[in-house]
């Protein structure tokens, strides 16, 4: 036999047709024919093909059917325009008989759907996106689509940063991405914040911390999300509180790293303005992110990070944001019983804040203005002012933690936080006669449960 007459079928998923099956109806169809005489055995090669059949290759692609091999009989060079057209090709040649088995496989399989659309979305794939709201356009970037009640991952930068500069190293740590392929995630940069945006026009008013909370219900409501897990960091963190206080039902989990939910004061107001005339813009941010220890010894982190500051974001737009932050209001919350009428964050929350972070003072406040039953303090050792940036393992340790604490990824394995975590907690309630072991719950399908009180945790 010649070349030509088995292929390897291409795997499709859900395919009810075996290909050995295929290729046995084949060669029983083509030993009916057996006898009769061919004019050609045997597909030409590639180089052997004429312009015409080039051209019907295409038109077999397009079609999503094989090309098939060119007759001898119609050669390359073009046909005088007063003789006739060379007679069509015999519809009984096997080639024919091949196709059109190929195109009515074809036909069965490809309309099939896959499971989910992880098989349709690699890893690394993100789309980007202007979305128009209320306050102005939005740039987002979002990898994945919805999948089944999941929230989606939606995070929000730092001042002074954006989506790639805040995010990029804890996203692709290892253990982050073992998570991340369960959710679909959506990144969101501050008007403006993004690597390549254009200078806002002067005179342009920026939006108002809560203004940009309120554009986030917008890109909740284009993209389908049933809810929302945030990961904010400084500014970010303020926002994303700042939205579940006004949206509650949206929200349904939020990780905040070095939040800060008091304005600035008068004193802290113009030492910012006087640092601002004194400075460049990257100097004065750079205090907001980093530890004064990471500061004065100059790391390679912090000298990486002034050069993409200055060289990456628009400094116009930068100023702007960065006004817009230090002229925040205090977040109206209080942890119940406080005040009356005391208002506060109704989701789980997991507040994480570096060992000698310019944010520490600002997390404590915040976790005492928080319900302790649904409340995580997380305090990183050696990690400086960007936990995400330094301990990018640590955190996604515990963000799978708090994820499983939330009834989602029950099958993942409990991690070495989590295992450390639930010990400490055992054995405090053991040691506390009058409370029974609820405190803490974990098997290998529930993943580690509620638990009834701040958990404050250094790692």
């Amino acid at each position: 036999m010649g070349p030509g007459l088995f292929w390897n079928f291409p795997p499709k998923a859900g395919c009810t047709v075996p290909q050995s099956l295929l290729q046995t109806m084949l060669l029983s169809r083509m030993a009916g024919m057996k006898e009769q005489q061919f004019t050609e055995e045997k597909p030409l090669l590639p180089e052997q093909r004429g312009v015409d059949s080039d051209m019907q290759d295409k038109g077999e692609e397009a079609s999503g059917g094989l090309p098939c091999p060119a007759s001898p009989a119609s050669p390359a060079s073009p046909v005088p325009p007063n003789e006739p057209p060379p007679p069509s090709r015999p519809t009984h040649r096997w080639h024919v008989i091949a196709r059109h088995w190929l195109r009515q496989t074809r036909r069965r399989t490809s309309g099939v759907i896959p499971e989910s659309c992880e098989q349709l979305m690699p890893v690394g794939d993100w789309k980007e996106h202007d979305i128009e709201t209320p306050y102005g356009m939005l740039h987002v970037v979002i990898r994945g689509a919805p999948k089944g009640n999941k929230p989606a991952i939606l995070t929000y930068h730092d001042v002074g940063l954006n989506h790639k500069l805040c995010f990029n190293s804890f996203f692709n740590n290892e253990d982050m991405q073992e998570i991340t392929k369960h959710f679909v995630v959506c990144h969101v940069d501050a008007p403006g914040q993004q690597i390549g945006a254009s200078q806002l026009p002067q005179g342009y008013q920026y939006p108002t911390m809560d203004q940009l909370a309120g554009m986030l219900p917008t890109v909740v409501q284009h993209f389908g999300f049933k809810s929302i897990v945030g990961i904010g960091v400084g500014a970010g963190a303020y926002i994303l509180a700042k939205l579940a206080l006004i949206f509650p039902d949206m929200v349904e989990g939020l990780v905040l790293l070095n939040i800060d939910p008091n304005g600035k004061g008068w004193i802290d107001w113009a030492a910012t303005k006087l640092s601002g005339l004194t400075s460049a813009l990257p100097d004065t941010v750079l205090p907001h992110l980093f530890s004064q220890e990471e500061l004065m010894n100059n790391t390679e982190l912090v000298q990486s990070y002034r050069q993409q500051i200055n060289n990456t974001i628009n400094q116009f737009n930068l100023q702007l944001f960065w006004n817009m932050y230090n002229s925040r209001r205090d977040l109206e919350m209080n942890r119940s019983g406080t005040v009356i009428n005391a208002k506060t964050l109704k989701c789980p929350v997991m507040l994480v804040v570096g060992d000698n972070a310019p944010a520490e003072e600002g997390v404590v406040e915040c976790n005492s203005k928080l319900d302790p039953t649904n409340t995580t303090f997380l305090k990183m050792a050696d990690s400086g002012g960007l936990p995400q940036l330094t301990q990018p393992g640590k955190l996604s340790e515990a963000f799978k933690y708090f994820l499983q604490g939330m009834g989602y990824m029950p099958s993942a394995s409990m991690t070495r936080l989590a295992r450390s975590r639930t010990a400490s907690l055992t054995s405090a309630s053991s040691i506390d006669g009058s409370r029974s072991r609820a405190c803490t719950h974990s098997d290998s399908t529930e993943g580690v449960g509620t638990v009834t009180q701040t958990m404050e945790v250094s790692c």
